[in-house]
């Protein structure tokens, strides 16, 4: 199942639209607009460049941050799982 967006008013009396997931998680929540028909038009173009838009890291690294590499699944050993040889025998 999709997710949905939603057009809301803020505080500010100011249309917005938020991203919500299946679940009802909120994924994002855009910036103001004065009517429905411009926030209509910004989902479509959401819509339009989401799916093939590229992920661009801009997170300064810090002393606070550590960056842990994080094991390929492959290369994990998984307890209790006995691995076969090529015959097929354990």
């Amino acid at each position: 199942m999709a997710g949905r967006f939603e057009l809301f008013v803020d505080e500010d009396s100011q249309i917005r639209f938020r991203l919500v997931m299946p679940d009802g998680h909120v994924l994002a929540v855009s910036g103001q607009f004065t009517d429905k028909r411009a926030a209509a038009a910004a989902i479509e173009e959401v819509r339009e460049c989401a799916g093939t838009g590229l992920i661009r890291d801009v997170v300064s690294p810090s002393p606070s941050r550590a960056i842990v590499p994080v094991p390929h699944p492959r290369d994990t050993v998984r307890r209790g799982v006995r691995r076969l040889n090529s015959l097929g025998a354990a």
